[in-house]
C-alpha cells in the first residue's frame, strides 16, 4: 500500500495542483524549513467565510510539495473557520505514508499547513516545534 501512496507523493510532485500565483489574493504567507531550504507559500482568495481559490509556489523536496499540492485540493471550498482547525493528522492522511518517525520529513510534509495556519491567524512566523498544527 505504501508503494500507491509513493506513487502519489511522486505525481503530486512532479505534476502539482494548483500550482502558481494569485493576481490579488486576500492571503499571501511563506513558510521555509531552514534544515534543508523547502519553502512554501499558499495564497488564498477568500469570499464570504469560504475559500474560493487558492495556490501555493515553493521549492523542495518531493514530500513537501506534494504536500502543499494535496491541501490546496481539500482547501478549495473550504470555510475558513474550518481551515483553521484543519489538523497535522488529517494532512498526514491524505499523504497517506508514515512520517511520524522521521522528524525531517514530517517538517517538510507540514510545510504547506503552516504555512497556511500562519496566513489565516496573520502571524509572522509558527515556532519550529508548534504542536497545534
Amino acid at each position: 500500500m505504501d508503494d500507491l501512496y509513493q506513487q502519489q507523493i511522486l505525481e503530486h510532485a512532479k505534476y502539482p495542483h494548483n500550482f502558481g500565483r494569485l493576481e490579488d489574493p486576500d492571503i499571501s504567507h511563506e513558510e521555509h524549513n531552514p534544515l534543508c531550504g523547502d519553502r512554501v507559500r499558499i495564497e488564498l482568495l477568500i469570499e464570504h467565510d469560504i475559500i474560493t481559490d487558492v495556490r501555493f509556489e515553493g521549492r523542495g523536496c518531493a514530500i513537501s510539495q506534494a504536500s502543499a499540492s494535496l491541501l490546496t485540493d481539500e482547501l478549495k471550498g473550504m470555510s475558513v473557520e474550518d481551515a483553521k482547525v484543519f489538523r497535522k493528522e488529517e494532512l498526514l492522511d491524505l499523504i497517506g505514508i508514515p512520517l511520524t518517525r522521521n522528524p525531517t520529513r514530517l517538517k517538510c510534509a507540514l510545510l504547506s499547513l503552516k504555512a497556511l495556519k500562519a496566513g489565516l491567524y496573520g502571524i509572522d512566523h509558527l515556532n519550529e516545534d508548534d504542536d497545534d498544527l
